[in-house]
């Protein structure tokens, strides 16, 4: 099983490391590969006046630390094809948003780095649409055979359900997706 944990975005260097030392019991669990998540940008919020992080240098800074500190694997999100380069000096994973699980330039640009690219599956796709960005990230990677579980697993390629949008607000998990998806 795969534990991936922490906070949304990251607020404070103190609430970050308070945060990742209370999941040391997870992490020394050795059932769970167990991966810290953060955000150093949360670049889709709905207001313009929200908090979105300490941006690139200085969230990378914090990751790094909790990485060095705890031993943690780091997951991240990218927004944008001018970040995956750096954050993957830091991050073992790339998370690809939902919103932007399409953007090709992203896609490819997360492909090029050595870490494992988890693409969450937008609300506004059928999970057998995923098989297109999937196929971006192992072509990127040298491998222009059959986009498979398999195939995703051998090249470093994750998807995360995200549920599908029913009408307006109306975010359903449908679980036969993930079935689809593999």
């Amino acid at each position: 099983m795969i534990l991936i944990a922490g906070p949304c975005v990251l607020e404070s260097r103190d609430a970050v490391m308070r945060i990742a030392e209370s999941l040391g019991k997870y992490h020394d669990d050795c059932t769970k590969e167990f991966y810290f998540k953060a955000s150093f940008d949360k670049a889709n919020r709905t207001s313009l006046d929200s908090f979105r992080g300490p941006g690139l240098d200085e969230g990378l800074k914090m990751l790094q630390e909790v990485k060095d500190q705890f031993g943690y694997k780091i997951l991240t999100d990218v927004h944008d094809y001018t970040q995956p380069a750096a954050a993957a000096e830091v991050a073992d994973v790339l998370q690809i948003p939902a919103f932007l699980c399409r953007q090709t330039d992203l896609l490819v640009a997360a492909a090029k780095t050595s870490a494992v690219v988890n693409i969450k599956k937008g609300q506004f796709l059928a999970p057998a649409a995923m098989e297109h960005s999937v196929g971006k990230v192992l072509k990127t990677r040298g491998f222009d055979g059959e986009v498979s579980y398999e195939n995703a697993k051998k090249y470093n390629v994750w998807l995360t359900e995200r549920g599908t949008t029913f009408g307006y607000g109306n975010l359903v998990v449908d679980m036969r997706g993930l079935r689809t998806m593999r």
